[in-house]
C-alpha cells in the first residue's frame, strides 16, 4: 500500500473510495438498464417529425426569395460563440456534417456542439492536467515528465470527439448491416403485394422498430423524403449518403434503376438479399477459421505454463526431496 501511495502521490483511501464509487455507479447503471428496457424509437420519432416539418417549410419557401438575415432564428449561446469564432465556415464543415449524420446526429445544432467541444475540450484537459500534476502533485516522482503528461492530455482532448463520433458511427453501421437482409426480405414481400416504394419503406420501418431501430429510422426518413422532395432519386441518394455501407449503396442503386427504368423490384431485391446473407455467412466462417490462430498466443502464455506446473510439479518436488535426502 505504501508503494502504491508513493507512485501515485494520492492517499490509498481516496483511491479506494473513488473505485468503490465507480463500482457502485456501474452496478446501479446495470440494474437500471436491466429493469427498465428503453424504447429504441423514443426520441427518433421527434427527429423524424422535425425533418418532415423542415421539408415542408423548404417546399413552401422554395418559391420565395431567400434572405441572409437570420435574426429570427432561435440560436443558443454555443451557436453565437461558433459564429463569432467562425467555426462554421471551414471547408471541412460539409464533411464533418456528413460524418455526424452517419453517426446519427442530424440536428441543426450537432455541428455547433461538435465544433465547440473540439475547441474547448483540449483546453479543459490541459487545465485538468496542470491542476493534477502541478497543483495536486500527482506522480511527483516523475516531475520531469509532467510536461509530457500534460501535453498528452491536451492531445487526448483534441482526439476524443473524433474517437467518439467514429465509434458511434461504426456501431450504427454494424447494426444496419445486420438488419439489412431481413429488411430486404420484407421489402420483397411488400413489393410483391403491390405497395409503392415509399409505402413499402414505411411498412418495413414499422416492422423493424424493435429489431433494427437504426435501419427503421433511415427507412422512415427516406419514405418521408420520397413524399416531399421534388426528385425521388435525391431521397434515395440521401439514404446512401447517410449510411457509410457498400451493401446499402447497392440497394440504393437497384432502387434508383427500378424507379428510372421500371425494372422488376422484387426480383432484384431478392437477389441482393441472398447475396448479403451469403456475405454475412462467409464473414462468420472467416472469423471461425481465424479462431485457432488467435487462441495460440493465450494458449502458450496462460494455459501451457499451468499445465506444465500441474504435470511436472509433483515429479520435480519428489526429485528435489530425494536429492536432498541423499545428501
Amino acid at each position: 500500500m505504501d508503494a502504491f501511495e508513493e507512485v501515485l502521490g494520492i492517499p490509498a483511501i481516496d483511491i479506494l473510495s473513488v473505485m468503490a464509487g465507480l463500482v457502485a455507479f456501474m452496478v446501479l447503471l446495470a440494474v437500471y438498464q436491466t429493469a427498465l428496457a428503453p424504447n429504441p424509437m423514443r426520441g427518433r420519432v421527434k427527429s423524424l417529425q422535425e425533418r418532415r416539418d423542415a421539408l415542408k417549410a423548404g417546399l413552401i419557401r422554395s418559391t420565395k426569395r431567400r434572405t441572409t438575415i437570420r435574426h429570427a432564428d432561435n440560436v443558443g449561446a454555443l451557436r453565437i460563440l461558433a459564429e463569432k469564432l467562425k467555426l462554421l465556415q471551414s471547408e471541412q464543415t460539409n464533411k464533418i456534417t456528413g460524418s455526424l449524420a452517419q453517426a446519427g446526429f442530424r440536428s441543426k445544432d450537432a455541428l455547433v456542439i461538435y465544433q465547440v467541444t473540439r475547441l474547448s475540450l483540449p483546453m479543459v484537459m490541459g487545465l485538468v492536467g496542470i491542476i493534477l500534476f502541478y497543483g495536486m502533485g500527482v506522480m511527483a516522482q516523475y516531475a520531469n515528465f509532467h510536461p509530457v503528461f500534460a501535453s498528452g492530455m491536451v492531445f487526448l482532448g483534441l482526439k476524443m470527439p473524433d474517437i467518439y463520433i467514429s465509434n458511434v458511427k461504426q456501431k450504427r453501421t454494424d447494426a444496419i448491416r445486420k438488419g439489412l437482409p431481413d429488411a430486404l426480405d420484407l421489402l420483397v414481400v411488400c413489393a410483391e403485394a403491390g405497395l409503392t416504394l415509399d409505402s413499402a419503406l414505411n411498412r418495413v420501418a414499422k416492422e423493424l422498430q424493435r429489431a433494427a431501430p437504426e435501419l427503421s429510422e433511415e427507412f422512415t426518413l427516406t419514405s418521408i423524403e420520397l413524399g416531399f422532395l421534388p426528385e425521388r432519386r435525391q431521397a434515395l441518394v440521401n439514404l446512401s449518403d447517410r449510411v457509410d455501407l457498400p451493401a446499402l449503396r447497392g440497394v440504393v442503386t437497384t432502387l434508383v434503376q427500378s424507379e428510372r427504368y421500371g425494372t422488376p423490384l422484387a426480383t432484384s431485391l431478392r437477389v441482393l438479399s441472398a447475396e448479403f446473407r451469403n456475405e454475412r455467412l462467409m464473414k462468420a466462417e472467416e472469423k471461425a477459421a481465424r479462431l485457432p490462430a488467435t487462441l495460440t498466443v493465450p494458449l502458450i502464455l496462460f494455459i501451457l505454463p499451468t499445465l506444465f506446473v500441474v504435470l511436472l510439479g509433483p515429479a520435480s518436488c519428489k526429485v528435489v526431496d530425494d536429492f536432498i535426502a541423499k545428501n
